[in-house]
């Protein structure tokens, strides 16, 4: 039998867990347990046991068990009782000293990287705290009762109704509540897709972000690359496959978006071979020499499943995303995702419902825009200054540039940039490994990640490891 007792009214001040067990009657089995417990240390020296009357009646025995049980411990020297204090544990019990163990060693503090010029992410001491409290707050004190239960695997309908109206305003998507489907962000959305929605083979770009390849090929997903040049995708080169992955707003990571002609005749495509396009809007919002490109998405609802999230529009800290589902695939995603919303906290749903409805998010990517806008001319300013030689491309949006390097000069400047202490990628990191597509040196230079005043001492740093005329 086990048990444990807890008597706030006698000031005992901790739970305490007992397990009457092994041979003998009560008062034997809550001797042993008393005893171990002072032996392995759980009742240290100096603790003030309950009462007779409260241990007794939490464990469902006679107080005498329990005062006989407390007499032969204090016999024993375990315990000590004196008039007006209590049964304690003796000052002088000694816990059982466990046997020597080979000390185990810390695992090793990796330093970070003396500059971060990754990409991917955003300037995360620009998270807008304030903002985002309050409407955590309204949130929280708005939330009828059944919020605290099980969660909608659709997500809750605040959140949907005011992407609803933000992706209609923002990025030209047609849609309604019912059609969108919460998510964790867009690695979630893909093991949802492909969990028994989707199959393969799934054409994508020949460059792209490796993780997403990684994430198909567990699922049994297999990618087949388009080349890319300097109107984004080739999507005549779309063959047998049903399906196509693209980031027709700003191709990652090479940039530019994809040509008008191309975004339609990828919809004919689809249309034609009752095919679909998975739209990676990844950083939609972010563009700073002409108005934002719509969503591929609006042209043809039926045939398009558009995926966002806030990780680079607020915080990858943020685990939220979405999917704009044509009609027919709802149900089938709703079914692969389960009865109840496992991934996506509802709290973070009802606040981020709130952010949109409020126009706190509105304001938030106005200001990051501006921002990452000055940080994108700081990062062009330095280069013409210390290394005209380097161009960098798809600079008109996002949160990163490539920066264009003479060939064969790739890998020396990825090592030379690890020396002076910065995190980047070459661009090689991204190529499928299965295009035919010419290799081309660069690096990839996020903007976005370093705070203000790191930002300076990044760019010194990062022209120091280029590779010269």
């Amino acid at each position: 039998m086990g048990t444990s007792w807890v008597n706030s009214a006698e000031r005992i001040g901790s739970d305490l867990h007992l397990e009457l067990t092994g041979p003998g009657g009560r008062r034997a089995a809550l001797i042993r347990a008393l005893r171990e417990a002072v032996r392995s240390g759980r009742l240290a020296p100096g603790t003030r046991l309950p009462p007779y009357r409260s241990l007794a009646a939490d464990l469902g025995v006679a107080r005498n068990t329990v005062a006989d049980a407390y007499a032969e411990l204090v016999a024993e020297g375990w315990l000590t009782a004196r008039q007006g204090s209590g049964t304690r544990v003796a000052e002088r019990a000694e816990p059982l000293r466990p046997a020597a163990r080979v000390p185990r060693k810390a695992p090793p503090r990796t330093r970070g990287p003396l500059h971060d010029l990754a990409q991917g992410t955003p300037d995360v001491s620009a998270f807008p705290r304030t903002a985002w409290l309050a409407s955590y707050r309204r949130a929280l004190q708005q939330a009828p009762n059944e919020v605290f239960g099980p969660g909608d695997p659709a997500g809750r309908a605040e959140l949907r109704e005011a992407l609803t109206e933000y992706l209609a305003r923002a990025r030209g998507v047609r849609t309604e509540p019912g059609r969108i489907v919460i998510c964790s962000g867009f690695a979630h959305a893909l093991r949802l897709l492909f969990g028994g929605v989707l199959r393969g083979p799934l054409a994508v770009e020949a460059y792209g972000l490796g993780f997403h390849r990684q994430v198909l090929a567990t699922a049994g997903v297999r990618t087949v690359p388009l080349p890319l040049d300097e109107h984004g995708a080739r999507v005549d080169r779309l063959a047998r496959e049903r399906a196509v992955l693209l980031t027709p707003a700003h191709q990652f990571p090479t940039g530019g978006p994809l040509h008008p002609t191309r975004r339609a005749a990828v919809i004919d495509w689809a249309r034609a071979r009752d095919g679909l396009v998975l739209e990676d809007d990844y950083d939609g919002e972010f563009r700073y020499d002409r108005k934002p490109v719509g969503a591929v998405q609006g042209l043809d609802p039926e045939r398009v499943i558009h995926i966002g999230s806030v990780s680079k529009s607020l915080s990858p800290a943020v685990r939220l995303g979405w999917m704009v589902l044509p009609e027919r695939y709802v149900d089938a995603v709703l079914a692969v995702k389960g009865e109840r919303e496992a991934w996506a906290s509802v709290l973070d749903q009802l606040s981020l419902a709130d952010f949109i409805a409020s126009g706190s998010y509105d304001r938030h990517v106005r200001r990051m825009r501006q921002r990452y806008r000055g940080r994108r001319d700081r990062l062009v300013a330095a280069l013409a200054e210390h290394a005209p030689h380097i161009q960098a491309t798809g600079i008109a949006a996002g949160l990163h540039a490539v920066l264009r390097l003479p060939p064969g000069t790739e890998a020396s400047a990825v090592k030379a940039a690890a020396w002076q202490g910065i995190a980047l990628d070459g661009l090689a990191a991204f190529r499928h490994p299965e295009t035919d597509m010419p290799v081309g040196d660069g690096l990839v230079v996020g903007y976005a990640t370093p705070s203000e005043h790191a930002y300076g001492p990044a760019l010194e740093a990062l022209c120091g490891a280029l590779p010269p005329p």
